[in-house]
């Protein structure tokens, strides 16, 4: 009979906003999947935002609510956004009618709300996914009557149940887990070469402006002392990024809007510089690199500085605060990059960090949480 109800399973998978969400969101269904193909999963988002077009290139179903953020200023917005509460509700518990799940997952992002909500006024089991050391305004309110809440970090009894919490680390793509043996293929895919040092600038999904401008600001310099460049710029700075680029003469810096392969990024990599989202950095942990975090100031609660501090505190990671990345970033990157007794510190200490499968481990909370 259990293995009867396992092959009918239907899990709900909600959240989004950005690739923090949604690389993990994926990352656990990919696990139940693993588990056992004939599960079903639905995702559901926020409409226009990443996810409608991320979750369906890997290949799952995701319906759409109309709910958008809460300005954090006085705005008529805010008054729209009653309107797009009650019809995200409402389509909520369409979606939940029609596809009755067994479960709901929660990932963080506008979407979870409603659809979490309505689970847990219904019965329906409910998993939470926090990511950060500070977790958001949507899984707070969420937390009370979820049964599980998976983390990342220590101490997190601060901002919810305690009985309820589990260590999980947060999910990675699954190619990031084992870079063994992949350093010639990412040297041979970006065109770079083995004898001079290599720095990866990523700004996240959407790019960074902070990096971006350090950067434009500083190329001479990195090219002045022969510092290989791999740049994402995100797709808006993209443009201006490589018609600064045409005025030099290198082949040292290679430029995109978005990186596909990060795996082979990850893997020619000496030092990485990036904001300090709490994806980025469990990949950094996984993969054990040494890094340079230039925290967002445009995030609730400044959630990115304790996400970079959780890294600080362990002497695994460098950080450079935002207002002063212009002057300092590419200075202290130059620096970094040629220092290997620093370098082999903060790889030992980032290492030590790693949690390999949380993907797996959250998806058998999930359905342990279901036979419960």
């Amino acid at each position: 009979m259990k293995n009867q109800q396992k092959n009918n399973l239907r899990i709900i998978i909600s959240g989004g906003g950005t690739g923090g969400h949604i690389f993990p969101a994926i990352a656990i269904a990919n696990a139940l999947k693993r588990v056992d193909e004939n599960i079903e999963i639905l995702f559901v988002g926020a409409n226009g935002r990443m996810e409608m077009e991320k979750v369906p290139a890997a290949g799952y179903d995701i319906k759409g609510l109309p709910i958008t953020g809460l300005q954090r200023k006085l705005s008529f917005k805010n008054v729209i956004l009653i309107f797009k509460l009650l019809a995200s509700l409402s389509k909520a518990k369409r979606i939940i009618r029609s596809f009755k799940p067994h479960a709901a997952v929660g990932v963080g992002g506008y979407a979870s709300g409603p659809v979490l909500r309505v689970a847990e006024k219904k019965g329906i089991p409910c998993l939470i996914q926090e990511q950060n050391s500070f977790p958001g305004v949507t899984n707070k309110l969420l937390a009370k009557n979820a049964k599980k809440i998976c983390v990342a970090y220590e101490g997190m009894d601060r901002f919810f149940p305690k009985e309820k919490i589990i260590i999980t680390g947060n999910p990675v793509r699954q190619d990031l887990v084992n870079l063994n043996d992949k350093k010639e293929d990412g040297l041979r895919y970006f065109g770079l070469a083995g004898n001079k040092r290599i720095l990866l600038i990523v700004g996240g999904s959407l790019g960074a402006r902070t990096l971006n401008e350090s950067l434009l600001e500083n190329l001479d310099e990195l090219i002045k002392n022969k510092v290989q460049v791999i740049w994402q710029t995100g797709k808006s700075y993209f443009k201006s990024a490589k018609d600064e680029l045409s005025k030099y003469n290198t082949k040292d810096v290679k430029i995109f809007d978005f990186i596909a392969r990060m795996d082979l990024a990850y893997s020619v990599a000496d030092l990485v510089v990036s904001r300090a989202g709490a994806i980025t950095i469990s990949e950094l942990c996984i993969v054990r690199k040494p890094a340079i975090l230039v925290p967002s100031p445009n995030v609730s609660e400044d959630h990115q500085t304790k996400n970079a501090m959780a890294l600080i505190n362990l002497n695994a990671a460098m950080m450079v605060s935002d207002a002063d990345a212009k002057e300092k970033l590419v200075g202290e990157a130059i620096k970094l990059i040629k220092d290997d007794f620093r370098l082999q510190a903060y790889i030992e200490n980032i290492s030590k960090m790693a949690v390999k499968n949380s993907a797996d481990i959250i998806a058998n909370e999930i359905l342990e949480m279901i036979n419960k």
